[in-house]
């Protein structure tokens, strides 16, 4: 089993804490050292010399020695059952302005740091919207191949994730190729019921229309995902171990149905994605074919919009469309839309990389407001046809397991607990339900927290889930950021750390007795250089 760490962009700091805070590690001058090559968080928390094998009872601990060239082969770990840490390097890690490494200082300390910690690897998000930035075919790898490089030479391992969409936190937008053809064809994008295009990924429904300058979506993907491939071949299947496939909206295998919370936090229904003039001919097409061609004209004319409550409206109410033949129907059509677009990504990610000694992963969201109603609104409008009554990630994982794929299920910090009860929502049986589907199918589950925050009793909750029959290859926290080494966070993540079942480590990579007694420099000066921010 393997547990990640994604990265973040990070907060706005004032002028006054940059001098100790740069690489959104706070106060790290006074609360972070490295002595004889084991860490130190504040003046009185180090780490002891005990051997690192920990389990959920065992919590001493002993960092792993650096090697004098903190070459790629440091680290010579023995899996017992382990549970493998990644550390996500931040979403803006590469400047979209110039395709260089933002705060490249920060990253080497934070890096060095993380495998003297004891972590396994990082995560990397590389964008479309950066690599692919100014014209179709023409990439530019070199921010993300120097990042690769720094993580060889720590010795550290790397996942990576492709993000064909686009961010608002940080600001990485979709290609400006890809953008300019939008302007003039809006509907290369989602569209809801108001005429409102979501326009940080495009829609499901253009994956095989040349819409994009006489090429599809996936065949753009695909040269990509090559390019990607032969640029980065000296790091894949040693350095580069897994890589993520973006499927959607903040790279999720979903529709675009909530486009933001509303300021009072609780969540509505969501709205429909199926109005653009792509989506709406496919849903004609679909409803003559079964002879009720009234059913193409739009999606359900009595569904609420995005934050109203799902009862405002009939189409959710128990006994409401959603039950009848029309609502069947309309659901299925949807949700298979969304899956045979999933599958067309999958695919091309195995295709693709499948000899290259990599797993590959995709991730779905965990929808669980209104987990605790019949109807399962919020689950509706994201695309997955799961209700009281049926089951809608039996065919998901079965999609995952066509592609021999591993799916990433994000939610491992939330409990039922803390959950408004007003939107009836249950995380926690909306991910028992979905990883039943994955064993049932022997799809391989990797997780993720949700709070990047933090929530009450989450870091109990992930351990909760890391533990007993949810058997996980990959967990993902979140995230590494301005915060993420602050006095504040880093001791309880430590703490988790700690309480995690840890591959065991080579004797050669032990301190030796020489080195004990003998302190390092604080690494004031690899953390002095101010960090943008995000």
């Amino acid at each position: 089993m393997e547990v990640s760490v994604i990265g973040s962009s990070q907060a706005k700091l004032g002028a006054s804490d940059l001098a100790n805070r740069e690489q959104g590690f706070c106060n790290l001058k006074n609360n972070f050292r490295v002595l004889n090559d084991r860490v130190s968080f504040g003046r009185n928390i180090r780490w002891k010399k005990v051997g690192l094998s920990f389990t959920l009872r065992a919590v001493h601990t002993e960092p792993v020695r650096e090697e004098k060239k903190l070459s790629g082969s440091g680290t010579k770990s023995k899996s017992v059952d382990g549970v493998r840490l990644f550390v996500g390097l931040p979403l803006d890690t590469v400047s979209y302005d110039c395709n260089s490494i933002n705060h490249a200082r920060a990253i080497a300390a934070g890096l060095k740091a993380l495998k003297l910690l004891g972590v396994e690897g990082v995560e990397l998000p590389i964008w479309w919207g950066i690599v692919e930035k100014d014209a179709m075919g023409e990439y530019d790898w070199s921010g993300y191949l120097a990042i690769a490089e720094m993580v060889q030479k720590v010795g550290l391992k790397l996942h990576v994730t492709l993000c064909f969409n686009g961010s608002k936190k940080p600001n990485i937008p979709l290609p400006k190729w890809v953008s300019q053809i939008g302007e003039s064809q809006p509907n290369i994008y989602f569209t809801d019921k108001s005429g409102q295009h979501y326009k940080e990924c495009l829609s499901l429904a253009v994956d095989n229309l040349p819409v994009l300058d006489g090429k599809t979506p996936v065949q753009v993907y695909q040269s990509f995902c090559e390019s990607f491939k032969s640029s980065f071949s000296p790091f894949m299947g040693s350095t580069i171990t897994s890589i993520s496939m973006g499927l959607g909206p903040d790279g999720e295998l979903r529709y675009p149905s909530h486009h933001q919370l509303p300021s009072n936090g609780t969540q509505g229904a969501g709205e429909f994605q199926c109005y653009d003039k792509n989506m709406l001919s496919f849903l004609k097409q679909h409803a003559e074919a079964s002879g009720n061609p009234l059913w193409g004209l739009g999606g359900p004319h009595d569904a609420p919009t995005y934050n109203h409550f799902p009862y405002s409206n009939g189409f959710f109410t128990d006994g409401g469309s959603w039950e009848s033949t029309y609502g069947d129907f309309f659901l299925s059509w949807y949700s298979n839309q969304l899956i045979t677009h999933g599958d067309n990504l999958l695919s091309l990610a195995s295709a693709t990389f499948g000899d290259s000694g990599v797993t590959i992963h995709g991730k779905i969201p965990l929808m669980h407001s209104w987990y605790g109603t019949r109807s399962h609104p919020a689950e509706l409008t994201a695309g997955f046809y799961n209700t009281a009554s049926r089951d809608g990630y039996v065919p998901v994982a079965q999609m995952f397991a066509r592609n021999s794929c591993k799916m990433i299920l994000p939610g491992m910090d939330l409990s039922d607990v803390n959950q408004p009860k007003e939107n009836h929502s249950s995380p926690e049986l909306l991910l028992a339900q979905i990883m039943a589907a994955c064993k049932k199918h022997e799809v391989k589950v990797s997780g993720q927290n949700s709070s990047e925050s933090g929530v009450a009793g989450g870091f109990e909750q992930i351990k909760k889930n890391l533990s007993g029959d949810n058997v996980l290859e990959l967990f993902t926290y979140h995230r590494m950021g301005a915060s993420f080494f602050s006095p504040e966070h880093f001791p309880s993540f430590t703490e988790f750390v700690r309480s995690l079942k840890q591959p065991e480590l080579h004797s050669d990579d032990l301190p030796t007795e020489e080195e004990e007694g003998a302190e390092s420099a604080v690494m004031s000066h690899e953390a002095s250089v101010s960090m943008q921010a995000a």
